[in-house]
């Protein structure tokens, strides 16, 4: 039960974040989902977000930081082990599940609003 609560508080707090940069802002969404990925990258880049996502599991992996770790993470290791050319295939392998999963998610969709709208 606590794995749950410390997600929520984690991940409540990211979105809290957007929300008030939404709200105070002239930020548009693009931009703060952009920053939120860039962020992500840079704190993984910094050794920070790993024990977030230790700490908060789902809390700090779903948001869009959690994307941009994901894309960091996976360049490093395809680094490690391909050199340099891991730099342009290691995001792409990392990411790619949850890439997939969003195109299909997004397909469904539009399939099911599509028949909605012709009835």
């Amino acid at each position: 039960m606590t794995e749950i609560i410390k997600a929520f508080l984690v991940g409540g707090a990211i979105c809290a974040v957007g929300q008030l940069l939404i709200d105070f802002t002239k930020l548009t969404p693009a931009r703060i989902l952009t920053g939120y990925v860039v962020a992500g990258v840079v704190l993984s880049a910094l050794g920070l977000y790993r024990p977030l996502a230790d700490f908060a599991g789902a809390g700090a992996s779903v948001p869009l930081t959690g994307f941009g770790h994901a894309l960091a993470e996976g360049m490093k290791k395809a680094v490690d082990e391909n050199g340099f050319a891991g730099v342009f295939t290691g995001e792409l392998t990392a990411a790619a599940g949850g890439i997939a999963a969003a195109l299909l998610a997004g397909l469904a969709a539009s399939l099911v609003f599509r028949q909605r709208d012709k009835v």
